[in-house]
């Protein structure tokens, strides 16, 4: 009996053993795999400060990043991570719009619903506008030359001509929760509507609603990034998928697996790269367009958890993401990694 006893004991051990070689071998392909990627992290910039954030945007021209913190937008050098600056009195501060030929920025204040107006170079507040319940994301359009805040609980866009302020804003009627926006620069704006799984697609120019583009299997899209070139809107859902959308026909073309928590995509077309921030699971999903219309997740980065938000910088193609490292407010600097 002790002789069995002693066999059972020592099959036990080499299938232990056995499952902790196959562990490991997981786990070291796992961070194989992160590692070989074109992307790494690159940097921290630690900012520091309580409160949480959403969306941040790089000013390409004066080498400034604009990050959204709760009550305020911390400005930072976006090559050095070092403070600027900081707009303040912005509650509930989603996004931020930059309009550099009228020297001017845009607030979207969520939990005031207002939008404030500020000076770039002094980054003072010079007035605000009333916007609609909850706006959300913000951009500037070049084509049409006016800025879009998407109102989550009122569900249309305020329009507003930076050129005139004192002209009263036009509201769009959309439906639904409008999150994430993007312009392609010729005149069409799209926006992820989560609770109806859609993409509205509208004429900037003429402010008005083309059409609605349903995105099953997708659920609950909120991040959304756009390939201009390609005419491809990648939409981070909710139910760990980025669909694929033909931006000019409103076909699903693709989805693509990606983490859990995901509230932001970016696009960089010199790496031709769409980059999907998870921020439940603390990764980055890179997925890059092959030949003949097929879409490939090419690497799954660890980030941190509650990076869930990013922008790209159209000068280094860089990528951020604010987070918190050991609880300190900070922003994570991903690029393309040296051979």
């Amino acid at each position: 009996m002790k002789r069995h006893i002693v066999s059972v004991v020592v099959v036990l051990a080499a299938v232990a053993a056995a499952s902790m070689t196959v562990s490991s071998l997981a786990a070291a392909q796992a961070n194989a795999s992160a590692d070989a990627g074109p992307l790494k992290v690159l940097n921290t910039f630690k900012v520091g400060g309580p409160g949480g954030w959403d969306y941040l945007t790089v000013d390409l021209e004066a080498r400034r990043l604009y990050v959204s913190h709760a009550t305020r937008v911390m400005v930072l050098d976006a090559d050095k991570g070092t403070p600027i600056g900081e707009i303040a009195d912005t509650p509930g501060v989603h996004g931020i719009a930059l309009v550099p030929e009228q020297n001017l920025g845009f607030t979207s204040n969520g939990k005031e619903g207002m939008l404030s107006v500020f000076d770039l170079k002094t980054l003072k507040t010079l007035r605000k506008i009333k916007a609609g319940r909850n706006p959300d994301s913000i951009i500037y359009d070049p084509a049409s030359k006016k800025v879009l805040a998407f109102n989550g609980r009122s569900g249309d866009v305020t329009i507003v001509d930076p050129a005139a302020l004192d002209k009263a804003p036009v509201s769009l009627p959309v439906g639904g929760k409008l999150e994430t926006g993007v312009a392609d620069g010729a005149g069409h704006v799209y926006v992820n509507v989560e609770d109806k799984n859609e993409i509205v697609a509208i004429d900037s120019k003429e402010g008005k609603v083309l059409a609605h583009w349903p995105i099953a299997p997708g659920e609950e899209p909120s991040g959304l990034a756009l390939d201009r070139e390609h005419h491809r809107l990648y939409s981070g859902c909710s139910n760990k998928l980025m669909v694929v959308l033909d931006a000019e026909q409103g076909k699903v073309l693709a989805t693509v697996p990606v983490g859990s928590g995901v509230d932001g995509v970016a696009f960089d077309p010199q790496l031709g790269l769409a980059a999907s921030a998870n921020g439940r699971d603390g990764t980055l999903t890179a997925v890059k367009e092959g030949p003949v219309g097929t879409f490939t997740v090419v690497q799954t980065l660890k980030t941190a958890n509650g990076a869930r938000t990013i922008t790209r910088d159209p000068k280094t193609h860089q990528f951020y993401l604010p987070c918190n490292v050991q609880t300190e407010f900070s922003v994570l600097v991903v690029g393309a990694a040296k051979p």
